[in-house]
């Protein structure tokens, strides 16, 4: 573990009770509610099914970190043992209660205990480094020591954030690992990044095998560019040196197309003018 992240944890949820930042306390479960930026939305069954047979032979051993909210209590950090605890029907749980706590301290508490406790699926963790920069105007650098992880680290966990909902599915539940997430991203192409995801999930690719058909896919992408016909590409020069603008030739095997840009209706009146002749542009039908 992280020494930096350790202490960040460690200087919030006192190891004595006796010290003045908080002490353990017994409240009602029926008075808690869960914590509204808990970053991890998914519990694991067979984790909590041992939760449930340890609290049910010992009790809850360890406090629940809480702050004060309007109808009672709202948890910072240890949702699962507060959700065990009401499956059993437990009344009161031990609980630090922490004041003064605000909303960005309460998901970062939150996002640190589970980052050590290695709780939070890959999407979880993109998701709370996003909010906290997004809507708590966290930086990156600051995100980054608070976790104890190099900003690189922090960047590209978000960039899974980018990857298609489907996709972003099958990082939650397992089904493939955030070293699949990394090849896939770098396909720039969505349906083929679609295909390969669907391949890795039927087949059962490796990490290396992803990361070779990756590569196969960014190579057919740039050999398709530059094989494109030598009088088709000296074509699109002429075009584009006589329409001062970018124009792309797709060529097909019964049929083509010709994209030419522009950037205004002034720009596009200028270029209708160069095809048509300009007497022959009637203007007014474009304002």
């Amino acid at each position: 573990m992280d020494k930096r992240l350790g202490k960040g944890l460690d200087a919030l949820i006192p190891d004595n009770p006796n010290k003045e930042r908080g002490k353990i306390d017994k409240i009602k479960v029926a008075e808690i509610s869960p914590n509204k930026f808990q970053p991890r939305k998914t519990f694991k069954q067979g984790k909590m099914e041992e939760l449930l047979s340890s609290i049910q032979e010992k009790g809850v051993i360890q406090p629940i970190l809480v702050r004060p909210s309007d109808k009672g209590y709202e948890i910072i950090a240890g949702e699962r043992r507060w959700r065990a605890a009401q499956e059993l029907k437990v009344e009161e749980i031990p609980a630090i209660i922490m004041k003064d706590i605000s909303d960005a301290s309460s998901l970062e508490i939150s996002l640190i205990e589970n980052i050590q406790r290695d709780e939070l699926n890959p999407i979880e963790e993109a998701n709370a480094y996003q909010e906290l920069i997004s809507k708590f105007e966290y930086t990156l650098d600051k995100v980054s020591q608070m976790v104890g992880k190099d900003k690189t680290t922090v960047s590209n966990s978000m960039r899974l954030l980018n990857l298609p909902d489907e996709i972003q599915a099958y990082l939650q539940d397992g089904t493939i690992t955030t070293g699949h997430a990394k090849a896939l991203l770098s396909i720039a192409n969505e349906r083929r990044r679609r295909r390969l995801a669907e391949d890795i999930v039927k087949k059962g690719f490796s990490v290396r095998e992803a990361e070779h058909r990756a590569k196969q896919s960014q190579d057919i992408r740039v050999k398709s560019k530059k094989q494109k016909d030598p009088e088709i590409a000296h074509l699109e020069e002429q075009l584009q040196h006589y329409f001062g603008t970018k124009v792309n030739i797709q060529q097909g095997k019964k049929r083509g197309r010709i994209e030419i840009q522009y950037y205004s209706n002034d720009d596009l009146q200028r270029l209708l003018g160069l095809m048509l002749g300009n007497n022959m542009l009637d203007k007014s039908e474009l304002n």
